[in-house]
């Protein structure tokens, strides 16, 4: 009797340790559960706003590409860093912005960038003549070149006006080994004429802007991270958005 009371609590104590231990089974294989549907639901989301960001940049690319098309860019490029060359390229800068405002035809008669294309090409010669008159007069005797190409810009802020990255046409100048900071503005729409420094874009300047690029394209430049923000999470909108 004593003996089957013995492997009683034998067996009642081998069996608590065994529900014992498997509750601590059943709780490691609910923590691996969870930890593996973070894990999950981490790389599900990373995937989604990867794939997201990629389809808002190429978006935002393909506008760029658009708006690239509606604006003619100014390009100064000086001859080194130093103090001397920078000062000589905003002299040029200046004799060439006054030359195109005397010269170039007003509003009214140039509609288009691709018009201001035209008037560059046909004015390279003028506008080098300037710019190496410039370049003797400061007393240095490296040449000026100027052509009209597509170039690469960054991000470039007037005021609260964002161009964004990209290649753009412009009428560029380059001025010796053209190895210094550049200068940069844009020539169609003149917001070159905006200001001395053509650092901020003025009301008139917004209007015309708003007048050759479409809702989406002056939406992109005049908020541009509200812009990227929306396009994030509403995509391109509706049809009727688009209009």
């Amino acid at each position: 009797m004593r003996e089957e009371i013995i492997w009683n609590d034998l067996t009642q104590e081998d069996f608590i340790e065994e529900n014992e231990n498997k509750d601590k089974k059943d709780r490691i294989k609910r923590i691996i559960c969870v930890i593996l549907g973070i894990c999950i639901g981490v790389f599900l989301t990373g995937a989604v706003v990867s794939q997201r960001a990629m389809e808002v940049d190429a978006r935002i690319s393909k506008i760029q590409g658009s708006l690239s098309k509606e604006v003619f860019r100014f390009h100064v490029l000086a001859d080194s860093d130093s103090d001397e060359a920078q000062r000589v390229k905003l002299k040029v800068r200046d004799c060439v912005l006054e030359y195109m405002k005397q010269t170039m035809p007003g509003n009214e008669d140039i509609v288009s960038a691709s018009q201001t294309k035209k008037w560059a090409k046909e004015h390279l010669r003028q506008i080098e003549d300037i710019a190496e008159e410039v370049i003797r007069d400061e007393g240095y005797s490296y040449r000026a070149k100027a052509e009209v190409s597509v170039c690469y810009f960054p991000d470039k802020r007037y005021g609260d006006i964002t161009f964004p990255q990209g290649y753009y046409e412009a009428l560029r100048i380059k001025l010796g080994k053209a190895k210094g900071h550049n200068w940069w503005c844009v020539l169609y729409p003149n917001l070159c004429f905006t200001s001395s420094t053509c650092a901020v874009v003025d009301e008139e300047g917004k209007e015309e802007l708003k007048e050759i690029l479409t809702d989406e394209e002056y939406e992109m430049i005049t908020a541009a991270t509200d812009f990227k923000i929306k396009s994030f999470f509403f995509g391109e909108g509706t049809d009727d958005e688009r209009k």
